[in-house]
């Protein structure tokens, strides 16, 4: 046990140190190389007024939304991972982001734009209308697996996929029904985007990720039962239905408010607690504050990549993430 404890330890420290590492990186690279001296000279306020527009008002909110989002995004697939006993668990593939999407579709729709251009709207509007979305599309899973048993976890997989293909066909529809350009945008959003956030979005986005992923870590004992299988946990006096409910409230929270200011990242609730999972174990009290180290340092990483291997030009931040866990994806299924 000691063993295992000190090896997490390392690994938390070492995903830590990785994560810094990374920042101070994307603080110097990006559309302008920032030399690292002026860097620091700039984080000690004795920088240019250019240097200090840069990394105070673009680079610094960008970089701690993408650790934020990598956190809530990699702790949410870790508790549906979990819950339902399925390694291949992600809001993504469950229909979790989609629904989030969907309703920042039809806002996007019905205000014809103007969410991309008020900055209040986006950082106040849109969240909410996220969040309702991706808690409307885990009713519907949850309702559509529901039995006289219960909800077992290989229904409310099949369920997600299904509704999350039905999501999918709603925002092609409405998105063919929109002007050019915020057809455009919208497109840009829905496959991950972070560029043009601000300290507004980072103040909108912290009390989700503050509040719900301590949530999860508390909430992890319950998660180590019911990894055991429905009877188990039963038999162990753990109320399944009522812990998956509360334990699904919280995954799909983390997700539909990171959806909302980061768009449609895929895969990242996926590979993030896999790639936690082979680093220290099945155990969740340790388990979800490691993918959350991990979900933030491959999204920072991944944000790092768009800015830079295209520079001065971008590329969404989540083609990059698609880029990186799809195969592994493919590893997975070819794995299972």
């Amino acid at each position: 046990m000691k063993a295992k404890k000190s090896k997490s330890i390392k690994v938390a420290i070492l995903l830590i140190a990785a994560i810094i590492i990374t920042f101070f990186l994307s603080l110097s690279f990006g559309s302008s190389f920032i030399p690292p001296i002026d860097v620091a000279k700039t984080l000690f306020g004795n920088g240019t007024g250019e240097y200090d527009l840069i990394l105070f008002d673009f680079r610094l909110p960008r970089m701690v939304i993408a650790i934020l989002i990598g956190a809530g995004m990699a702790v949410s697939g870790a508790i549906l991972q979990s819950a339902t006993q399925n390694g291949l668990a992600d809001p993504g593939i469950l229909g979790i982001n989609s629904g989030a999407g969907f309703a920042v579709i039809i806002y996007i729709f019905f205000t014809q734009g103007m969410s991309f251009a008020s900055p209040l709207l986006s950082i106040f509007i849109m969240p909410l209308f996220a969040l309702i979305g991706a808690i409307a599309a885990a009713c519907l899973i949850y309702l559509f697996s529901w039995k006289k048993t219960g909800v077992t976890p290989i229904r409310l997989i099949l369920v997600g996929i299904g509704i999350n293909a039905a999501f999918s066909a709603l925002i092609i529809i409405f998105q063919l029904k929109m002007d050019p350009r915020t057809f455009t945008q919208a497109t840009v959003w829905l496959s991950g985007n972070i560029s043009g956030v601000d300290w507004s979005y980072v103040l909108s986005l912290l009390p989700w990720i503050l509040i719900f992923i301590p949530a999860a870590i508390y909430k992890s004992r319950y998660l180590n039962v019911l990894g055991l299988g429905d009877t188990a946990s039963i038999g162990l006096g753990v109320n399944v239905n009522r812990e998956r409910k509360w334990l699904l409230f919280i995954s799909v929270t983390l997700a539909g408010t990171s959806v909302a200011v980061g768009g449609g990242i895929a895969f990242l609730g996926l590979v993030a607690p896999q790639l936690a999972k082979k680093l220290v174990g099945p155990r969740n009290e340790i388990l979800i504050p490691v993918s959350a180290l991990v979900g933030a340092f491959l999204l920072l990483l991944s944000d790092l990549i768009s800015r830079t291997i295209l520079a001065p030009s971008e590329i969404p931040v989540g083609l990059v993430v698609s880029a990186i866990g799809a195969p592994y994806f493919i590893y997975l299924l070819i794995k299972s």
